[in-house]
């Protein structure tokens, strides 16, 4: 059986009319007709009720049409995988500028050993703000962001991924002690910041409200959009930061930069990805979720 004869009893339960069938499908009122009595011949059962002035469906023919709807499903998604056999598949991400200095690397190179044949993949860096606006408006089909406050973002899963852990960096020229420093001898320094919509710069700006203070407290501010820019200004004694403690965990480890926390400060963020409920089992997000594992292990979606 030709599944247009299924098609055409399904629009006829929604018109009510072979004249109007035959409009919706393009065919004459006889070839509608004809489809319906043939498949009236082949059930072996009466499948529209023509005795009103609107044609019904009789408990036979919704039937029909509700498996008739499933058939055609399978059809078309038969019909979009034989199209797209052998295509790439595509994967866009954007990530905080965070993730993407300290983490995005290694990651794509996992990534790309193991899917640079079938898939395409596209990536930016965005804010917390941007990158969630992005997924909304389908612009992207997951992010890795580090954010304050915990993530509800209808149509789409969050994946937790360890804390990220926020840190002063100053080069050892400037004289800070390493560790606990107090908060008024920081002041005496000039601040590299983040721009006002990243979430260090906002977990900063919290923490310096519980002390009634404020960012313009310190005897600088410059504002550097630039991670990298930002530990280079500070490596040449150029003033202090408040960074992830992975971006700076090269020269920490070397000597060339200090570490610093205060008392009393909240020094720790989240750190999710948030994909599109859709794909979340899809091949391509399930391996890229895989090589971030490699890194850190997953925790539970919420």
């Amino acid at each position: 059986m030709q599944t247009e004869y299924l098609k055409t009893l399904v629009v006829l339960g929604q018109v009510g009319s072979f004249s109007k069938a035959a409009t919706d499908l393009s065919i004459t009122q006889s070839a509608v007709s004809q489809r319906i009595k043939y498949l009236e011949e082949h059930y072996g059962c009466q499948l529209v009720d023509r005795s009103g002035k609107l044609l019904l469906l009789t408990e036979a023919g919704t039937l029909v049409v509700q498996r008739a709807g499933q058939i055609l499903l399978l059809e078309a998604q038969l019909a979009n995988d034989l199209k797209h056999r052998g295509e790439k598949s595509r994967l866009s991400i954007c990530c905080t500028p965070t993730f993407g200095v300290g983490f995005l690397p290694h990651v794509l190179e996992k990534f790309m050993a193991r899917k640079a044949d079938n898939v395409d993949l596209r990536f930016m860096f965005h804010s917390l703000d941007r990158a969630v606006k992005a997924l909304q408006e389908n612009e992207f089909d997951l992010a890795v962001i580090e954010h304050c406050e915990a993530m509800d973002v209808p149509g789409f899963e969050i994946v937790e991924l360890p804390g990220d852990q926020l840190i002063f960096v100053s080069a050892p020229s400037l004289g800070l002690p390493s560790g606990v420093v107090d908060l008024e001898r920081l002041f005496q320094y000039c601040l590299i910041a983040r721009k006002p919509d990243c979430t260090s710069r906002r977990l900063l700006n919290m923490n310096l409200s519980r002390y009634d203070r404020g960012i313009d407290d310190f005897k600088a501010v410059v504002v550097v959009d630039d991670l990298r820019l930002a530990l280079e200004t500070v490596h040449s004694g150029g003033g202090i930061a408040f960074v992830s403690r992975s971006i700076a965990a090269r020269e920490l480890e070397s000597g060339e930069l200090l570490q610093h926390v205060v008392a009393g400060f909240e020094h720790s963020r989240r750190r999710s990805v948030v994909v599109k409920s859709e794909r979340r089992h899809d091949p391509a997000v399930v391996e890229f979720l895989g090589c971030i594992d490699a890194g850190f292990p997953l925790r539970d979606s919420c």
